[in-house]
């Protein structure tokens, strides 16, 4: 049986050659993509900067709305069809979306690397995983060092950009399989076709639409698909790891449904926060999600 962790984690991750959060403070946070900087809304950065020059190439300004809207605003030429960066071996074009952010999520580095740690712990070198909501691909093409991956997201447009990504890797001949799908619909699929996984990881956002109009509510669809990832796993598999953002819930409540879900498994069930630490000296550490996972 899995046992829960009571206590959280931390899951930090530190700036890299190509990232990292420069400083934060005053519901703001400050970044540098390669060359660029950004300022972007950080409503968890309670605290006061610790510079007084942020300047930057460019600041997204959110709009009225609570849940959503703003637009960016230039100070500085950014490049509107993007730039190269690089995590590894991993090569990605990171641009200015109009969802605030910059075409991949530098927090989940620390996830990344924990992930190819669990399958390396493994030792046959042809571990599949699935991730779900997989967005540009960055995640995926990290795990495609350890065996075939299957990459699904509802968006065309972010799958585009995920195989793009893959090419820009030189990863485009690894056995990934581009799946654009409502992620539920497609898990409830794999079980049915008997598939399983070595390890998964899910991303879900608080509220999307499928290809088709499918309507996802995260408090409403989130323990049907865990409960269809876990029926894709079995004793032989080494990990589910699940992050949410921007949502009022606790990590003890998506890790009390991994624990439940995971009952009748060996393992333990973790939870805490994902979080960016500020460069230099002293630097604080930024939250950013909340985690849950199932490892063996």
């Amino acid at each position: 049986m899995a046992a829960l962790a009571p206590d959280p984690l931390i899951l930090a991750g530190e700036g890299w050659a190509d990232y990292g959060l420069v400083d934060s403070g005053h519901g703001r946070k400050l970044e540098r993509y390669g060359p660029y900087r950004f300022v972007r809304p950080e409503p968890q950065a309670l605290w006061s900067p610790r510079l007084s020059d942020w300047a930057a190439h460019g600041e997204f300004v959110p709009g009225s709305d609570e849940d959503g809207g703003g637009r960016w605003r230039f100070d500085k030429p950014v490049p509107s069809e993007g730039w190269e960066l690089g995590w590894g071996d991993v090569r990605f074009t990171a641009q200015c979306t109009p969802f605030r952010h910059l075409g991949f999520f530098p927090d989940m580095a620390p996830v990344w690397s924990w992930m190819g740690e669990q399958l390396a712990a493994r030792g046959t070198g042809e571990a599949a995983t699935l991730n779900l909501f997989g967005y540009t691909g960055v995640g995926t093409l990290a795990l495609s060092d350890h065996g075939p991956v299957t990459h699904v997201d509802a968006s065309k447009k972010s799958v585009a950009q995920a195989r793009a990504n893959a090419a820009l890797s030189v990863m485009d001949q690894r056995p990934i399989r581009w799946i654009v799908d409502d992620a539920a619909k497609f898990a409830a699929r794999e079980v049915r076709r008997g598939k399983r996984y070595d390890g998964i990881i899910l991303d879900p956002p608080k509220f999307g639409r499928g290809p088709e109009g499918e309507v996802w509510r995260l408090e409403e669809h989130l323990p049907g698909l865990v409960a269809d990832c876990r029926r894709l796993l079995d004793a032989d598999s080494r990990f589910l790891f699940l992050t949410v953002y921007a949502v009022r819930m606790s990590s003890l409540a998506i890790a009390g449904l991994l624990a439940e879900v995971f009952g009748d498994m060996a393992g333990t069930v973790e939870h805490g926060d994902l979080a960016v630490r500020e460069e230099g000296e002293g630097g604080r550490l930024l939250p950013t999600a909340i985690f849950a996972r199932w490892r063996r």
